[in-house]
């Protein structure tokens, strides 16, 4: 207790230090006050005469997903609420949307842990306000929001649960989080509230920062959210426990129920939400049961949609029965197993029942759309076994049966292209093709392109650039670029122009500046300056940082500047922050800190950090610190980092250790890693394996790296490898990899080698040695044979 207190002490003290500033999950907020930072955006925008949504006291909270509680007879009453950690963050966003600063938050947690009802009891207050809700939904949730949400009203909640149908749709979400960002930061659109839910696997893959040179197709996502989710646990705590057994006693009977069965584990909410029978009616399946729904488990985690089709569940059944069970069948087994899987759980939910997708509703002057060609039944499987699946069955690769009934049943090009995706990070490399080919024969963009880079890297130029017109022509514009670099890339300098001159003229707008790389490379300054200036007229803020920095390079420091403030007038600093740096470098600390200064003056609080640097290097630590402060109560955590350095500096390892925690717990882990590697440098391995570990059990998986490298050079292989595993599971397959190098060139071939295939089954192919199996494998993980 003396060590934690002590421990509490120091980072309360330092705490204080940085103006009061505290963590609650990832909400950042200063004092008692919850910072929302609005920026001013450009005016205009038409608000709809008829608002949207409906007032919130008009809505029934089961039309939001509320998952119901109880039983029959009781499905549509809500039981007690319990006020647990998270509430107080939503409800301090909540009040600030009152007093008339717009915000979003995210409520992030495993299915059937009460994150929606806690958005819909946060609202209540509003409610009594007047204000109203809108909950895009029709046609597709992403489609609903995208059409609409430049009408958003004032007063309004937008209800973005199961967020991931918005902002992880493969081609709308970053638009839709760029449409958010714009409805919250203009103030005529104010005051709004955007409250979406998240499970934790999801913000995992919308957070996580790509490799250097790797895709980044959550940027904008990333930054919407940073800062503006809170965790809600699986679990209630002590305190949770003790209000919901004065609901209980004050006759709350659906709460007496749950607690009857719950209080053990205190799962509560997942068990008012129908969630552990759901898991006991798989478990406790017959083998027909446990094979639908593996085998629904395994479509849903590997990308198909929600409604799966009778057929393909059938048929993709048949290799997870064991071989004694498959011979006992009945013929008539896949009804009765449909049959029980559609009796409902407290009258609720089903693991396994029968839906029917919503009609698509259109304008009268836009065609119909073609009907579905998918004949027969479509099957829906119940949320917490879908979870459940996705956590229990990630390291698995589904068998044989599962990818030729999907080949056979499966058309929607969405559908393809995802499962040939997946199979590809398996290394299944035959199933993958002709999945693809099966996907881009239905138009599906992103399938086309893949087949579009097989030819091309096949030396099929011409058919490879045919499909990339038709992958545009389906949907991805930036098809053509990519060709083009690809082309680029192997020399074809005359290739790759002809391809951005097209895509220019389509109006594609990053094909002016690869125009003018083009004509750099070749030494036409003169040609890339005139494309250079034709892409900023356009508002492309690459060609104005390049003029930025030949304005520079060329001594015409007023003509950088020009560009570089013009570039910032549009709302981008990269430009200006860039120059900044030049000058700095140059040796013009004064002229490096006025443009930073004048950026924080026009709104960009983040170059409070460049300033801090500079007022360090003029020996002045004390002015470096005020703004290290400043940027953290800010919200840019990287302060953090910056003071973290200075104590390191100064000797005081407390105090950098407990600004590290600090950072962590704001959801900057680079931080604490680089403490990490700071201590193990210094010979403190000790220390710095201590960090890891505290880290590691908060959940911060960007320290596991170093973790399973230190216990795997420390000789605690099991360590190494469920760390390893850890991070695998999160994502982050190339942790594990780098276990299985460590094995290899210790000489343990035979473990790397297990190692290694079982992390080609889970998905993590890309990051293991594929010149081994040069075919790919077969789904029981055999070696494939050479295949055309």
């Amino acid at each position: 207790m003396g060590a934690e207190n002590g421990v509490a002490g120091r980072v309360d003290r330092v705490r204080n230090e940085l103006g009061g500033s505290t963590v609650h999950g990832h909400v950042v907020q200063a004092g008692d006050a919850h910072i929302t930072v609005n920026l001013p955006g450009p005016p205009g925008g038409a608000v709809p005469r008829v608002p949207l949504g409906r007032p919130i006291s008009g809505w029934d909270p089961h039309d939001l997903e509320v998952h119901p509680a109880g039983v029959a007879g009781t499905a549509r009453v809500l039981p007690g609420y319990v006020r647990r950690r998270h509430d107080e963050v939503v409800a301090e966003v909540v009040r600030d949307a009152s007093a008339g600063r717009s915000g979003l938050l995210v409520l992030v947690g495993s299915s059937s842990t009460g994150k929606t009802r806690a958005c819909w009891e946060a609202v209540q207050p509003l409610a009594a306000a007047g204000w109203r809700l809108w909950h895009p939904f029709d046609p597709t949730r992403a489609e609903a929001a995208l059409a609409d949400l430049e009408h958003v009203a004032p007063r309004t909640v937008v209800w973005l649960n199961e967020a991931q149908h918005y902002l992880g749709h493969a081609r709308e979400g970053e638009r839709i989080a760029a449409a958010l960002h714009t409805l919250l930061t203009r103030p005529d659109r104010g005051p709004v509230l955007v409250l979406g839910t998240l499970w934790p696997e999801y913000e995992a893959q919308y957070t996580a920062v790509p490799s250097p040179g790797a895709p980044d197709p959550h940027s904008r996502v990333r930054e919407l959210l940073a800062g503006r989710t809170v965790t809600v646990p699986d679990a209630f705590d002590e305190r949770a426990l003790r209000d919901a057994d004065a609901l209980a006693a004050s006759g709350d009977r659906l709460m007496a129920d749950a607690l009857v069965r719950a209080r053990s584990h205190g799962r509560v909410a997942q068990d008012l939400a129908g969630a552990l029978e759901l898991l006991r009616r798989y478990e406790r399946g017959t083998p027909a049961v446990r094979a639908l729904l593996e085998a629904a488990m395994d479509a849903r985690r590997l990308g198909v949609g929600l409604h799966l089709p009778q057929a393909f569940l059938i048929d993709a059944a048949a290799d997870y029965f064991g071989d004694r069970d498959w011979d006992r069948l009945a013929d008539d087994w896949a009804e009765a197993a449909f049959a029980d899987l559609g009796r409902p759980v407290h009258g609720k939910d089903v693991p396994l029942g029968r839906t029917s997708p919503r009609p698509v509703r259109r304008p009268p002057s836009t065609p119909a759309p073609a009907a579905p060609s998918t004949a027969g039944p479509l099957f829906r499987l119940a949320d917490y076994l879908e979870q459940y699946g996705r956590t229990a069955r990630r390291r698995l690769c589904p068998p044989a049966s599962f990818w030729q009934s999907a080949l056979a049943h499966l058309t929607d090009p969405g559908d393809l292209g995802a499962l040939a995706s997946a199979a590809e990070r398996r290394h299944r490399l035959q199933w993958a093709h002709h999945l693809r080919l099966r996907a881009a024969d239905s138009g599906d963009p992103d399938a086309l392109m893949d087949l579009g880079r097989s030819l091309e890297e096949a030396g099929d130029g011409a058919a490879a650039e045919a499909l990339a017109w038709r992958a545009v022509e389906a949907g991805n514009p930036h098809a053509v670029i990519e060709l083009g670099h690809m082309r680029d890339e192997i020399g074809d300098k005359k290739g790759a122009a002809a391809l951005y001159r097209r895509a220019a003229a389509a109006g594609h707008p990053v094909a002016v500046t690869d125009l003018a790389w083009l004509r750099e490379e070749a030494g036409d300054q003169e040609g890339a300056e005139a494309l250079y200036l034709q892409g900023a007229a356009e508002g492309d803020e690459y060609c104005l940082i390049q003029l930025t920095r030949r304005r520079a390079a060329a001594g015409d420091l007023v003509g950088a500047e020009e560009f570089a403030r013009r570039s910032a007038a549009d709302g981008d600093f990269d430009a200006l922050i860039e120059l900044a740096e030049l000058l700095e470098k140059s040796g013009d600390l004064a002229g490096a800190e006025a443009l930073h200064r004048w950026a924080v003056g026009a709104g960009e609080s983040f170059a409070l950090l460049y300033v801090g640097g500079i007022r360090e290097k003029a020996g002045d630590p004390g002015g470096a610190e005020a703004c290290y402060r400043e940027a953290v109560g800010a919200g840019h955590t990287f302060g953090f980092t910056a003071l973290m350095r200075m104590r390191e500096k100064s000797g005081d390892r407390e105090g950098a250790e407990d600004l590290a925690r600090l950072a962590a717990d704001a959801g900057n882990l680079h931080t604490l890693t680089e403490l990490v590697r700071s201590r193990e440098e210094s010979g403190d391995r000790a220390t710095a394996e201590a960090l890891c570990f505290r880290a590691a059990a908060a959940g911060h998986t960007q320290v596991l790296p170093d973790l399973v490298r230190m216990r795997e050079e420390a000789g605690d292989r099991a360590s190494a490898e469920a760390f390893a595993w850890q991070a695998a599971d999160v994502g982050h397959f190339y942790v594990a990899d780098t276990l299985v190098g460590l094995r290899e060139r210790a000489g343990d071939r035979e473990s790397a080698e297990a190692l290694r295939c079982r992390l080609t089954d889970a998905g993590g192919a890309a990051y293991v040695a594929t010149t081994m199996w040069p075919h790919g494998l077969d789904p029981d993980g055999s070696p494939s044979a050479p295949w055309r």
